[in-house]
């Protein structure tokens, strides 16, 4: 039987708030599809290094517009990149309410300093995570074995009792392998039904 989680881990980006990579990328590199877009944007070093703190926003943005042969220059990138945090998706502050009347709550984000200073932390969501565990303050990024182990660490509790809900197939496979629970879901309302059948709302 599966234990009931004491604690909760969001994702942000497809779960709790708009994910703007996808059109954003898709846009100015030509694409065609989503998955086009996330599986290049997953794979790219200069992405990963970034959301790891491992390079400057300007290194990060001459870095992808050179990987990717974007027409735009490393300034124009930024520029829109910074927009891609767009907002919270509507009832995501009263779903976290709601699952922290019976568990802890989290979130567990590839996430980089533009976007945590300029718009992730002013949603309104960041105080009601006792555990804020964001991919470029640990030096570390999803799917990697390394964050997972990190964050059960960071929250001091069996994996087991720890679930995790993320809209990437591969960052849920990954939980799974390090004995977290996961559940893949997209938006405010799968969120909500997988926190009903694991018994948490």
């Amino acid at each position: 039987m599966v234990p009931r989680a004491e604690i909760v881990l969001f994702d942000l980006g497809g779960v709790l708030a708009e994910q703007g990579v996808t059109a954003g990328m898709r846009d100015l590199a030509g694409l065609d599809t989503e998955e086009e877009v996330l599986s290049r944007w997953i794979a790219c070093q200069w992405v990963r290094r970034f959301e790891s703190g491992g390079c400057t926003a300007s290194e990060f943005a001459a870095g992808v517009v050179e990987d990717w042969s974007l027409s735009a220059s490393p300034d124009e990138f930024l520029e829109s990149f910074r927009g891609w945090a767009v907002a919270p998706l509507p009832g995501s502050r009263e779903l976290v309410v709601a699952t922290g009347a019976s568990a802890t709550v989290g979130c567990l984000s590839n996430t980089n300093v533009v976007h945590w200073e300029d718009r992730v932390s002013t949603w309104g969501l960041v105080e009601l995570f006792e555990y804020p565990i964001l991919s470029f303050r640990l030096g570390c990024v999803k799917p990697d074995r390394e964050i997972y182990e990190l964050a059960v660490r960071a929250v001091g509790c069996p994996p087991n009792r720890i679930l995790f809900l993320d809209d990437n197939e591969a960052n849920v496979e990954a939980a799974r392998e390090a004995g977290i629970q996961s559940s893949q879901v997209r938006g405010v309302s799968a969120a909500r039904d997988a926190l009903r059948r694991a018994g948490v709302l």
